[in-house]
């Protein structure tokens, strides 16, 4: 494939497990082509805010401990002013758009977890709050490709797609790009990778209509299978996927293929989680909690999520400062969190997310009690949510349900120990 002829223009669809390294696939691409002299100068971007954060400041620390070991003298904000040549935040690339008529210099890009634009409604009243645009009619990936479209020549996009990542609303999945290139760009040629069709991806009916294009082609090769995240095992997402889906017979199976490799334990005793992971993690090694955004009731266990936690101090930061992850104790949750890994964590659970027996059931906290979600949507994004912390660990987790409080009705054992019980039965041992 000549990318450099004329007026060719290709959009590919990688998949991958939780971990499986579709950032740094992105980074890798977008930081050799830093040159905005050179034609296939590239862009990574996210609309992760916290994501872009830690990249960026991680690779400023690391370019300016390196300048100076070479003897020479260096600004961190001039360093930074570089990355950003090549880590943006996809809401910014967007805005750019928006001022600038022509197209943008980069002609490749890679979308980070791509399923999770705007949608048209999310993207319509947002143009409207916030940028006084009345009638806009794009989603985000629409607009986006409409954006790269305006090249003349040539343009990739490269949409790195997680499976089940979802967590927010107006996150349109990954149909709308789907549907914004059926229908309005039936000239760029589209590469999916086969694995588009699990039901984790939820690409839905757009997926079964993009089949007929004669452009279309399917490839194996874009799916990436191997966590790099969860390196000492390759069933950590399996077995979260399972477990999330309650089908404990392939959960216990997937457990019993991990657990020599990659310890998992479950507790109702904080003190004893936090002296666990203490204990396992070794030199660098980082570690840190986390917990649902809606996890209201582990206040108790002074885990108060409403802490505004800065995700570039703790995850970058050494274990003499107390807003570093490794103090255990400020909470990371789903958002700080995702694209962003650990070596160890400890997941609290609380009772928005409660198991039934045979489902699951699906809480908000609003002022002095639970209320049931009843929005589809809004329930998908909770089950996400433990999704997404599930699986931020490279070496192995401790899991954290409290025992509850019967003298609190807002904090109720039977809230709890349901799902204490389930995560004993898929086979993960009790740390007592």
């Amino acid at each position: 494939m000549k990318l450099g002829r004329k007026k060719y223009k290709l959009i590919c669809f990688v998949t991958g497990v939780p971990g499986a390294g579709k950032t740094l696939v992105g980074l890798n691409v977008a930081t050799r082509r830093r040159d905005k002299t050179q034609p296939t100068h590239a862009v990574f971007l996210s609309g992760n805010a916290p994501l872009v954060a830690v990249l960026s400041e991680a690779l400023t620390r690391d370019e300016v401990i390196r300048q100076k070991n070479l003897g020479n003298k260096v600004r961190k904000g001039k360093v930074a002013e570089s990355v950003k040549a090549f880590i943006q935040n996809v809401h910014h690339f967007r805005d750019d758009a928006l001022i600038d008529a022509g197209p943008p210099p980069e002609h490749v890009v890679i979308f980070d977890e791509a399923q999770r634009a705007w949608n048209l409604r999310q993207t319509a009243n947002f143009m409207l709050r916030r940028k006084n645009r009345k009638g806009f009619l794009h989603s985000e990936p629409d607009f986006l490709i409409s954006y790269m479209d305006r090249h003349a020549d040539w343009a990739v996009i490269i949409c790195l797609v997680g499976g089940g990542q979802e967590i927010n609303i107006g996150e349109a999945g990954i149909d709308a790009w789907l549907e914004a290139v059926n229908t309005k760009f039936p000239h760029w040629n589209m590469h999916v990778s086969s694995r588009l069709t699990d039901s984790e991806y939820a690409a839905g009916k757009a997926l079964n209509t993009v089949r007929l294009r004669q452009n279309t082609y399917f490839d194996d090769c874009l799916h990436l299978s191997v966590s790099m995240r969860s390196f000492r095992a390759e069933n950590v997402s399996d077995f979260v996927k399972a477990l999330l889906d309650c089908e404990r017979g392939l959960a216990r199976k997937a457990f019993a293929q991990l657990s020599d490799r990659y310890p998992i334990v479950v507790t109702r005793d904080l003190a004893l989680a936090k002296q666990w992971i203490r204990a396992r993690a070794r030199g660098t090694e980082r570690f840190g909690l986390v917990a649902s955004s809606k996890a209201q009731r582990l206040k108790p266990h002074a885990i108060d999520i409403r802490v505004d936690v800065n995700p570039v101090h703790w995850f970058l930061n050494d274990k003499d400062d107390t807003r570093s992850s490794y103090y255990l104790e400020d909470a990371a949750t789903e958002f700080q969190v995702q694209g962003l890994e650990l070596d160890w964590t400890c997941v609290s659970w609380d009772g928005d997310l409660r198991f039934t027996g045979s489902g699951w059931s699906f809480h908000d906290f609003r002022g002095d009690r639970y209320c049931n979600i009843v929005n589809v949507d809004n329930r998908r994004y909770l089950r996400n949510a433990y999704r997404v912390l599930l699986t931020r660990a490279r070496q192995g987790m401790v899991i954290f349900v409290p025992p509850g409080d019967p003298s609190d009705p807002t904090r109720s054992p039977m809230y709890y120990d349901s799902t204490y019980q389930y995560l004993a039965e898929v086979g993960i041992p009790i740390l007592r």
